[in-house]
């Protein structure tokens, strides 16, 4: 336990390294405003670089790893990653300043899907393992406004030089574990496995659902709070807090659950619960929103590092693919719906906004109790004699 423990944990800090430069870019924004002039739509454009590059190309980056040994790719998009923000620092044009941030989204894309599959591998593909390497990217996020603005704030852009400390603290962490990744590449995809591309793309859709639910969450909710609540911009803080930290709690406890439970069984009931958590955020009088809140973030959270798991195991043949869509491109796409969901807000309300997420999990529920856990599917196929469990969660009746 303790030999998987150590390598685990430095690796989670390597993750939440590189997800630390998706949360630095909107740290940018309000200095470059100040210090260049930009306009709010000139900014934009660096939001629109960093997040939508990043997840477009990343499933990219995993076609190229299914098919190539590319464990170097690692710590080259660390470094990558690290520069790409410092740049911002030494350039001053704008579209020199939009190409050092697109190339630290690029580093982000290259890092995710090969790492994953070393997570896997050193891990052995536990549920509580992955969830540890999930949670260090989202704490790593989280982390950004705290390391990044007392930075820039004390040197202006001229000190984002500094911000590429982190990068090459996470390089230097994960290093020594590549060589434990040993494996030729038609080893590190298992050829006896059968690609079950039609649940992949309900896992997707899933976590598309999820990833719109939780933009949205996060987009409106302090100034709904700040509009409902005394000492709005604490109260509004003090959500947001909650949010993130009862995020932080729900990915490490969607694995001890998977592990007890099940992976389907958790994530079905991850997602009905967030449903019911976010109409208690719409309605709930007073400071018992936080408390919704809470609950929402949880059940949102709970099913993050599963999706990755389930991901590889619906495509064994494909992994490097499935950790390219599972932590890119799916995750990150509910971006492209914060227009829309500002476009409701704008003509109703944040409540009613907020109200329309509760479909979303509820949706994401219906769609979880379509699917079939791998492991159950490939003893179907090799014991097709032997009856599976009806709730598809990996548990075999006689």
């Amino acid at each position: 336990m303790t030999e998987k423990r150590v390598p685990t944990l430095l690796l989670a800090t390597a993750h939440g390294s590189v997800d630390l430069y998706q949360g630095v870019v909107p740290v940018l924004v309000p200095f470059l405003v100040a210090q260049r002039h930009y306009d709010y739509v000139a900014v934009s454009g660096f939001v629109l670089a960093a997040s939508v590059l990043s997840s477009v190309v990343q499933p990219l980056f995993g076609l190229l790893t299914d098919r190539h040994r590319m464990r170097w790719l690692i710590p080259v998009s660390m470094l990558i990653t690290g520069i790409g923000v410092a740049l911002i620092g030494v350039v001053d044009s704008y579209p020199a300043t939009l190409a050092v941030i697109a190339v630290s989204g690029v580093g982000v894309a290259g890092f995710h899907p090969e790492a994953a599959r070393l997570a896997r591998s050193v891990t052995g593909g536990g549920h509580v393992g992955m969830s540890w390497f999930s949670l260090g990217g989202n704490v790593g996020f989280a982390l950004a406004p705290v390391i990044a603005t007392p930075i820039l704030i004390a040197g202006g852009l001229g000190a984002a030089p500094f911000l590429a400390i982190p990068a090459l603290i996470g390089t230097a962490l994960v290093l020594p574990m590549l060589r434990r990744d040993t494996s030729k590449p038609s080893a590190r995809a298992s050829r006896d496995g059968i690609d079950d591309w039609k649940a992949f793309g309900t896992l997707s859709a899933i976590i598309v659902l999820r990833s719109v639910a939780y933009v949205g969450l996060s987009t409106f909710l302090g100034l709904f709070v700040q509009q409902r609540m005394p000492h709005g911009a604490a109260a509004s803080g003090l959500a947001l807090f909650v949010l993130y930290a009862a995020g932080a709690v729900g990915t490490v406890l969607g694995g001890r659950c998977a592990v007890r439970w099940g992976r389907l069984r958790t994530l079905r009931v991850a997602y009905l619960a967030s449903a019911f958590a976010l109409a208690g955020v719409a309605f709930a009088p007073g400071p018992s929103v936080l408390v919704f809140v809470a609950a929402a973030s949880l059940g949102l959270y709970v099913p993050f590092s599963l999706h990755i798991t389930l991901g590889q195991d619906y495509l064994p043949t494909r992994m490097g693919t499935a950790s390219g869509v599972t932590l890119g491109l799916a995750a990150s796409v509910g971006g492209a719906f914060a227009p829309a969901l500002g476009a409701i807000a704008e003509a109703t309300s944040l409540q009613v906004t907020l109200a329309c997420l509760i479909v979303l999990p509820v949706i994401a529920w219906w769609l979880g109790r379509t699917l079939r856990d791998p492991a159950t599917r490939t003893e179907a196929l090799s014991a097709p004699s032997v009856g599976s469990d009806a709730a598809g969660d990996g548990s075999v009746r006689s």
